[in-house]
């Protein structure tokens, strides 16, 4: 089977084919409900489905690279193609996303002077040994070998970042250099600059937009004078994040934007098809003048929902697609309401969490000087009755602050807050929090932690103790715990746990009556919430749960005034007034 991009378009075994494809990131999507979602592409009536491959899901420590369940790209492209799905995958490097570091491995970008996107001898050995581990996995599903991968993206939206042609070339001929023989492509923003910056002569151009088709086609056009006209991202909604409104858009004005784009002869990618969840504390961040993390769900206001289910563009745009390629007469049920009941949560004593051990440093480190891939980190000093106040050069993201035992407040990044009052003498200990990894622009890469120095109102603080928090062993401290009495408000940091039954169904959990914090149901972590908004509820995958005996930990940083685990029927995505 050969697919090839011809002047007069694409073909797939010499004979002309128009690609109908949404995006969906596995790593988005709990592994047993891939077959779901991919099964609804297909009613949609979409031939391929695109991913992206985040390195880091894959290697979140240097020197490994898993592929075992949630990471099993090689399934997840085997289901698409039981499903009749062609496929597009998109490995990068970068990836931007919406996800933590655009996909980079924060021990790459750790490592000093490293110059990421460009033809830095470190950026790209590290890049060669990427693709020398998820390649072979695409290239032995390429449909030149009987398997359903047509096309495979260089980069992503390179010319929004750099100019260098030379970069871009090394990676080509590194991705050649795995078997990789269906076309290669790039894809920028539709635009005349991002365009001539972003792609090679020798590949396909593709555009990124989501309205005004015929004028971004043009646009297209100009850069790409024969061959296909593709939108490789079809922005069809848009990202959460915390503290600003539910993104949403028309459902008949993007169904007419795509009838357009598809009425013109163009090839299409839905970004989203389906959206999902930044589970486990994935999500990126956006800095433009001011840092803005990106939520927990990624619902997208996607044709498919953050669960799954059918939104109102599932339906227009199924009608849009059959005016122009066949469509499936299946079409997916609709949502059904989950359970709603309420666990009582005891709770215990947030020290449990504490490192046991601590590295010292006569200055104030950054948090990726002890582990770059901690979310959380503990800083202790010890002031004086003189010092009455901290200041940091700069805050990455949050902190909230002790006198040994007694909060003295939090420090915001996201408000440009830099200082903290001290009340009197003691030990000094911050609880530090990553709220995301910048994922798009200049700041891509940069470090977290404490930016120094720390000045208080005499001198300098010297003398620094630092220890990651090992988030993952949390949910662990609850067991056996002595729990005070449930119902009544708490004040954080707090360990909060209970137990349920449940069914097996998807559920949505209510964070109304929380502060800021994260969740762990069986052991799993969930992601974050946070009052800030818009979002006030977390989508609980059905496979997580098991009929008896459901674990669910809550760590919450701030204050809770009702600790109760309430599970609602549907989901509460937030406010879309801006």
């Amino acid at each position: 089977m050969s697919f090839e991009v011809a002047d007069d378009g694409f073909r797939c075994d010499g004979e002309p084919f128009r690609i109908i494809s949404g995006s969906l990131h596995y790593f988005r999507v709990h592994p047993d409900q891939w077959d779901d979602r991919l099964r609804k592409a297909r009613q949609l009536g979409l031939n391929t489905i695109d991913t992206y491959v985040a390195w880091n899901f894959h290697s979140s420590r240097e020197g490994e690279f898993r592929t075992d369940g949630w990471r099993d790209l090689g399934r997840f492209l085997d289901l698409a193609e039981a499903h009749g799905l062609y496929a597009i995958v998109r490995p990068g490097p970068y990836i931007c996303a919406e996800w933590r570091n655009a996909g980079l491995p924060t021990w790459l970008t750790a490592r000093p002077g490293i110059k990421v996107r460009t033809s830095d001898p470190l950026y790209l050995d590290a890049t060669a040994d990427f693709y020398r581990a998820v390649l072979p996995i695409v290239a032995d599903r390429q449909v030149s070998r009987g398997g359903n991968v047509v096309m495979v993206q260089v980069e992503n939206e390179y010319g929004a970042y750099g100019d260098d042609a030379a970069y871009l070339r090394s990676l080509v001929a590194l991705i050649r250099g795995q078997g990789i023989d269906v076309p290669l492509f790039t894809c920028d923003q539709a635009n005349d600059e991002m365009l001539t910056r972003g792609g090679l002569p020798e590949l396909l151009r593709t555009g990124t937009f989501g309205s005004r088709s015929k004028e971004r086609l043009a646009t297209l056009r100009r850069h790409q004078p024969t061959g296909p006209l593709m939108c490789t991202e079809f922005w069809n909604g848009w990202f959460d994040s915390w503290g600003q409104q539910h993104h949403t858009t028309a459902a008949q004005e993007s169904a007419a934007d795509l009838d357009d784009l598809l009425a013109a002869g163009a090839s299409v990618n839905l970004y989203m098809l389906h959206g999902g969840t930044n589970f486990g504390l994935n999500n990126g961040a956006n800095d433009k003048g001011v840092y803005v993390p990106i939520t927990t769900s990624y619902d997208y206001d996607a044709p498919l929902r953050e669960d799954g289910a059918p939104g109102p563009k599932f339906h227009a745009f199924r009608e849009v697609i059959s005016r122009h390629a066949p469509v499936p007469a299946e079409a997916p049920s609709e949502f059904v309401p989950a359970p709603e009941f309420e666990v009582d949560l005891g709770h215990s004593d947030w020290t449990a969490v504490l490192p046991e051990s601590f590295e010292s440093f006569d200055r104030l480190p950054e948090q990726d000087e002890v582990d770059p891939e901690a979310i959380f980190a503990v800083y202790e000093a010890d002031v004086t009755a003189d010092d009455q106040v901290v200041v940091f050069d700069e805050v990455r993201d949050r902190v909230f602050g002790f006198l040994d035992s007694l909060p003295i407040g939090s420090v915001e990044r996201t408000q440009h807050q830099r200082a903290l009052t001290l009340p009197g003498a003691g030990r000094l200990r911050l609880l530090v929090e990553d709220l995301g990894r910048v994922n798009y622009a200049a700041r891509l890469g940069e470090s977290k932690g404490l930016i120094g120095p720390a000045r208080t109102a005499v001198r300098e603080l010297t003398n620094w103790r630092i220890a990651a928090v090992d988030h993952d062993s949390l949910p662990t401290l609850t067991d056996g715990a002595d729990t005070l009495p449930v119902g009544r408000p708490v004040a954080g940091p707090v360990l909060l746990s209970g137990t349920f039954d449940a069914a097996g169904v998807d559920l949505f959990l209510d964070t109304s009556g929380f502060g800021t914090g994260i969740v762990w149901i069986n052991g799993v972590l969930l992601g974050r919430y946070w009052s800030a908004g818009p979002t006030t509820t977390m989508f609980v995958p059905g496979p997580l749960l098991r009929e008896q005996h459901n674990s669910i930990v809550v760590w919450e940083l701030a204050a809770a005034s009702r600790p109760v685990a309430k599970f609602v029927s549907d989901p509460q995505l937030g406010h879309t007034e801006a």
